[in-house]
């Protein structure tokens, strides 16, 4: 695992909250060249709201290939099927197909049987009594089983896999062992989608080779759904986590949302604002130069977007860090923004909706069993998160 020195600023967190350093940085500008040894083109962080709109909305001036000697050679780092690293008319052509699978009607389909899944958790979470790890009995395999309904994947499978995606995701773990964390799980994905090939069923792998079959390879297929489902396992547990780390840090806020459970839906997008589980998106590269913020971006230079700094750079109502389940449009990008916004966003905000109201329902007088300074958190190198949350009721 890195050290905390080694981490850039920008990666950097204290807690639920940004480093000072960090938050002193948005304060003074929007825009900063960043030090970053062994290479010959600028690197840009871009921390301020509009900033990071600005680049994330422009796939005509700023590209999300992997970076390379020329076009071809990006063209060809490119991990078949991850939407996150394809430009237009690639990207267009891919996401058009996937798209019309997170219909509002097949997410509605699904909301009883996550219901089901977060039910089976709370008795779980109860079983193993006071105090109990919400990450590991609640938070963790909640999304995780989730992910594996939407793609129809054997129930049995889901804890392997979780754990080969989350050892490949973690600093803790030697490079060789999430190596081989990542082919375990991509191995999975590549029979898993030769068997749906062969006899597809009722879910979203199913209905892409149905409709487009003959138009994805199997390559972009298997990319497809190994890069859909690690969101909806790492990102949604992380923000379970997280959020109900800062509603049990925030009493005022959580006893609100126990007397107002209509609020449940901006609570959401306020956690989903305030946690930004993932800091950072995609690194872009300048297809053009690019005036921003009094600086010129030149072409060939790379622009790293700060989500976490711009969710709390600019928001409407209190202060960006505090914590407000009142809050009224947040407009946050925690998801993203542009093109490349989280195709999984709807899947993400039921499970959330459906899961928080639940946990709070059974366990009313939920509260923290160590004290905050007590708790470990995951390397913000990655997708962060609450290592474990001891609570009792």
């Amino acid at each position: 695992m890195p050290k905390p020195t080694d981490i850039p600023v920008h990666e950097q967190r204290d807690g639920t909250d940004p480093v000072p350093e960090l938050a002193l940085m948005s304060r003074d500008t929007p825009l900063v060249e960043l030090d970053v040894p062994g290479t010959s083109e600028r690197t840009w962080l871009a921390l301020g709201y509009d900033e990071v709109r600005t680049v994330l909305g422009d796939a005509d001036r700023f590209s999300t290939l992997p970076p390379a000697d020329n076009a071809a050679d990006s063209r060809r780092l490119v991990q078949e099927g991850n939407l996150l690293q394809y430009d237009p008319p690639e990207h267009t052509r891919l996401r058009k197909m996937q798209t019309p699978e997170f219909t509002h009607r097949r997410m509605r389909r699904l909301e009883p049987m996550i219901e089901e899944i977060v039910a089976d958790h709370l008795d779980a979470l109860e079983r193993a009594g006071q105090p109990a790890d919400l990450i590991r009995h609640f938070a963790a395999p909640i999304p995780s089983l989730v992910g594996c309904l939407l793609f129809d994947i054997p129930r049995d499978d889901h804890t392997e896999l979780a754990r080969n995606l989350d050892i490949s995701r973690t600093d803790v773990r030697s490079r060789e062992q999430r190596m081989a964390a990542g082919k375990a799980y991509m191995a999975y994905m590549t029979k898993f989608t030769a068997r749906k090939r062969r006899r597809p069923g009722d879910d979203l792998l199913s209905a892409l080779i149905r409709e487009h079959g003959t138009d994805m390879t199997d390559e972009e297929l298997t990319g497809t759904v190994a890069t859909l489902l690690a969101p909806s396992v790492l990102n949604v547990g992380g923000t379970l986590g997280l959020g109900i780390l800062a509603l049990l840090r925030h009493p005022d806020q959580l006893a609100l949302l126990l007397a107002r459970p209509d609020l449940i839906d901006g609570a959401v997008e306020e956690l989903l604002r305030y946690a930004t589980v993932v800091a950072t998106a995609s690194p872009r590269t300048a297809l053009e130069d690019v005036p921003l913020a009094g600086q010129l971006i030149k072409a060939g230079d790379t622009v790293l977007c700060s989500l976490f700094a711009a969710n709390r750079a600019q928001c409407p109502g209190a202060t960006p860090d505090d914590l407000d389940i009142t809050r009224e449009d947040t407009n946050h990008m925690a998801f993203g923004h542009g093109i490349h916004h989280c195709l999984g966003a709807p899947l993400a905000r039921m499970t959330l909706r459906i899961a928080l109201p639940a946990l709070l329902r059974r366990f009313p007088g939920l509260r923290l069993a160590v004290p905050p300074e007590d708790l470990r958190y995951k390397a913000p190198t990655g997708i962060y998160g609450v290592e474990t949350l001891p609570v009792a009721w």
